[in-house]
């Protein structure tokens, strides 16, 4: 009998089992196959979007989504305010270009020309020209070294203006000097024929294998319209002194001179320039319209680089 009654329990207990369980599993299914709100959000935003000749008019819509949170759905386009926006873009684009200021015009630089004699008669040539070839390396473009030098046979002088990387013109002449004075001033003239020939627009100045300089001096060159003029320190090493020769400038005036001698007894004393206190514009060789010279000064101060062209520039200066 007990036994029975035990068997009996276990049927009972399992047969609640199997009715519970198939109850959840109907509940499931019906639960899956409901629509649930989201999806049905989804898709009435994606056949409005997508298949416009299908979709609902505006009052339909309104019906349709009624119960739905407005802020996940996208404006129409009929609603959208497309007018209002153009328009206050167009007002932004017009105050920007009533507030753009004019940009300032960059005013090109001058070339410069830097003229240099050399000569075999010059102690430490190379020295001299790897020295200021390194300065000049430094100063602003545009920029042209001329180099003149008697033709010879040796091949160092060309190698060392190949390696500055400096724009530059080496000019070789065929004539012999007894006097070194009178061969450098041959290769200045032959240098003012190749800047006049050649129509070179810029500030020449003559600068010496002994010169030492400051690149501030360069950028001020730049500045000079027709002639400028400066003293000029003289350093002698042994006999430890600086000398001052040239003008005594007060702005762009010439106000007086200093001089290393002075001789009481003459009445007109003419004042010294020395051949790297001064620059002036090149069109001055080869344009002579614009300087109001005549024919007869400008063929003059050509030919000879001493008196001429030194008369002619105490008297653009003094």
């Amino acid at each position: 009998m007990g036994s029975l009654e035990r068997s009996k329990k276990k049927v009972l207990l399992w047969k609640k089992a199997m009715l519970h369980f198939s109850l959840c599993f109907v509940m499931g299914v019906f639960t899956g196959l409901a629509p649930t709100g989201k999806s049905s959000l989804f898709s009435t935003t994606v056949s409005v979007s997508n298949r416009t000749e299908f979709a609902p008019q505006p009052s339909e819509m309104l019906h349709l989504t009624t119960n739905v949170n407005r802020s996940w759905i996208a404006p129409t386009p009929d609603s959208m305010p497309v007018k209002p926006r153009i328009l206050e873009n167009e007002k932004k684009t017009t105050t920007k270009k009533l507030h753009v200021k004019a940009q300032p015009q960059l005013k090109p630089r001058r070339l410069l020309i830097i003229v240099t004699p050399t000569s075999t008669k010059l102690p430490h040539q190379a020295v001299f020209l790897r020295r200021l070839a390194n300065t000049i390396k430094l100063v602003p473009q545009p920029l042209l070294w001329i180099v003149v030098e008697a033709k010879t046979n040796s091949k160092e002088l060309p190698e060392i203006l190949r390696k500055t990387g400096i724009m530059y013109r080496h000019v070789v002449f065929k004539e012999n000097f007894t006097e070194l004075e009178a061969e450098l001033n041959h290769q200045r003239n032959l240098a003012l024929k190749h800047i006049e020939h050649h129509r070179l627009n810029g500030i020449v100045h003559f600068a010496g294998l002994s010169n030492v300089y400051d690149l501030q001096f360069f950028h001020q060159l730049r500045d000079i319209e027709v002639f400028g003029t400066w003293p000029t320190a003289l350093l002698a090493a042994h006999r430890k002194k600086v000398k001052i020769e040239g003008p005594v400038c007060d702005s762009s005036q010439v106000i007086g001179w200093h001089l290393k001698n002075m001789n009481n007894e003459t009445d007109t004393i003419t004042p010294p320039i020395h051949i790297s206190s001064f620059a002036f514009n090149s069109s001055i060789l080869w344009d002579s319209e614009r300087w109001g010279r005549t024919s007869s000064v400008q063929d003059t101060s050509q030919v000879e680089f001493g008196p001429p062209l030194m008369d002619l520039i105490r008297s653009n200066i003094i």
